[in-house]
């Protein structure tokens, strides 16, 4: 996830063959989802670049710990507990402060908190699967929650979905919009996922990979994985899949 600095002007086009293709028939569901006819190239709008704007004050003393924040009083959620930290970047290299991280995830289960969740590993009453948090001036994030658990998928006859956690990131301006997939170093899954499949470069396919940092874990407590993110740039994080999107 290293990002060499160069000189740009407005933000700089996606770099398609570092992408997945939106059409990739080892994962089913993009067959129906890809485009049908050519992409169209349009450049970025003045809202496109001066948005979005939401509201820093919303954000509540409990979001960033997802072992506590769906918790009741003096309970805390099943699982491995884990810190997720590292820095947002811009395709120059320079960091993003104040960009909003939304993450959700399953549990440590695999089972994620929705009424039409198809897996039958168990609920945890004590934890709700989401959170969010801002970076501080120097592009640095970081939050507490379980590692989640592998779970079955109705791609093909035995598929599993790694490991994960969904992240949503919002930079300076729509066009720094990201939705994106974090993993987790070592997993066996990985390389057996149709989604991750459809990256063409092992590179970017490592670009998701978190690693494990044994320098930020809490002694008896917490893990610590680093996941750094590109936004925008030769080098960007993986959009999820959707090559029409900014």
């Amino acid at each position: 996830m290293k990002n060499t600095p160069e000189p740009h002007a407005g933000y700089a086009a996606r770099d398609r063959a570092w992408h997945p293709p939106a059409l990739h028939p080892p994962y089913k569901t993009s067959v129906m989802r890809a485009p049908s006819a050519p992409l169209l190239s349009l450049p970025t709008s003045l809202g496109e670049e001066t948005g979005p704007v939401f509201g820093h004050a919303m954000l509540g003393d409990m979001d960033h710990d997802l072992v506590h924040n769906f918790a009741e009083p003096g309970e805390s959620a099943i699982g491995p507990r884990i810190i997720v930290h590292g820095r947002v970047t811009d395709e120059a290299g320079r960091p993003v402060p104040n960009a909003l991280l939304e993450v959700w995830q399953a549990n440590a289960g695999g089972r994620y908190r929705h009424k039409k969740e198809g897996y039958l590993a168990p609920l945890d009453p004590n934890f709700g699967g989401c959170g969010r948090v801002l970076t501080d001036e120097h592009g640095h994030y970081e939050f507490r929650t379980i590692q989640p658990g592998a779970y079955p998928w109705p791609n093909g006859g035995n598929d599993w979905r790694p490991a994960h956690i969904h992240f949503s990131i919002f930079g300076a301006a729509f066009a720094q919009r990201l939705i994106t997939q974090m993993y987790f170093e070592g997993d066996p899954l990985i390389p057996l996922c149709p989604i991750v499949g459809a990256i063409p470069q092992k590179d970017a396919v490592q670009s998701l990979i978190a690693e494990l940092d044994m320098s930020r874990t809490v002694p008896m407590d917490a893990r610590a994985w680093r996941f750094d993110i590109v936004l925008r740039g030769k080098r960007q994080t993986l959009f999820e899949n959707r090559l029409e999107g900014l």
